[in-house]
This record gives structure tokens, sequence and C-alpha cells, in this order.
């Protein structure tokens, strides 16, 4: 890597600027927010947790279906902040689990604060001005759910088609984007 910029544009030609992440994530998200509203909160928040697991694994086989490698350069000093960004959000997760104990309806909402915080440092690996959007929104859905007391399936449902509504931008702005294009030619 010469510079900065040649690590996010690593980042963004390995893993399609973030949208396969993304767009799985907010399938499961709304798979859990669906499980919610058919079975139970518990069940919902159960299947986040679970399901969940398995984003990392279904982004890297999107990316590779849409031609992309799904894997950065092993020398990308960007590398170490994709980890922290992971390890960062999984110790997080136990704060959303123990307020879900009394009070189940906070579970999503704390989760999507969790993953805005995530996103933030999508910008710098990605170099993408998006996240910072995209963060702030879930952010305000989070809070106006709390605020208006909606019942566990609603935080579910709502970041599920928050995540799959900035997925297809990121997908848009992939598409448009020939810098990738250019350098990998190059």
């Amino acid at each position: 890597m010469k510079c900065f910029n040649d690590a996010q544009l690593d980042m963004r030609n390995a893993y399609h600027h973030g949208a396969p992440g993304v767009l799985c994530s907010g399938l499961v998200w709304l798979i859990a927010g669906l499980v919610a509203v058919f079975s139970s909160a518990v069940a919902g928040i159960l299947t986040l947790v679970i399901a969940g697991m398995l984003i990392f694994p279904a982004s890297v086989l999107v990316c590779k279906l849409l031609g992309r490698t799904g894997k950065h350069f092993i020398t990308n000093p960007l590398a170490p902040l994709a980890i922290e960004g992971t390890f960062w959000m999984l110790l997080s997760i136990p704060i959303a689990l123990v307020l879900a104990i009394d009070q189940p309806q906070y579970f999503f909402p704390a989760m999507m604060l969790v993953i805005a915080g995530r996103y933030l440092t999508f910008r710098t690996l990605y170099g993408l001005k998006t996240f910072y959007l995209f963060s702030a929104v879930l952010v305000a859905a989070a809070f106006a759910i709390v605020a208006a007391q909606s019942p566990p399936y609603v935080a579910g449902i709502v970041g599920g088609l928050i995540e799959i509504g900035f997925a297809i931008g990121l997908f848009v702005i992939a598409k448009s984007d020939t810098t990738n294009l250019a350098i990998e030619r190059a």
C-alpha cells in the first residue's frame, strides 16, 4: 500500500464498498424482527444473535458472486481497524442482552446503537462518508423507537429496512465508482 487512499481502495474493491455485508446484516435484522412478530421477542433476539454470526461469511460469499475477492490484502494497514471494530461490536452485545432480560423492547434499539458505532469505523475503512449518514439514521431511528415505546419487533424490522436501503445505495455507489476499475487495470 503506497498511501491511505490505496488501503481504502483495497477495502472497497475487496468488499464491494461494504454493500454485501450491509445487505446480509439487513436481511438478518429483518428476519429477526419478523421472528419477534410471529413468535416472541426472545426468539427474535436469539435469531439476531445466532444468525448474526453468519453475516460476515455470507457477505464474503456475496462478494465472490459479484466478482470481488471478499478479502483485503494482508498488508492493508486498515485491517486492524476492521478487526478492532468487530471485537468492539461483539463485546457490546452482552450489554444489550443484559438490558433485554428486564426490558426486551430495548434490545433491538440498543443493538441499532451498537451497529451504528460499528458503521462509523466503516467511514475510515472504505473512505465513504455515506457511513456517517447511515450511522446517524440508525441512531435517530433507535431513539425514536424507544421514545414511541414500540414493541420489540419494530426496531428489528426498521433496523433491517434501514440497512437494506443503505445497502442498495452502496451498491449504486459501487456501480458508479470507476476509480476502482481504473486502478485495478493499472
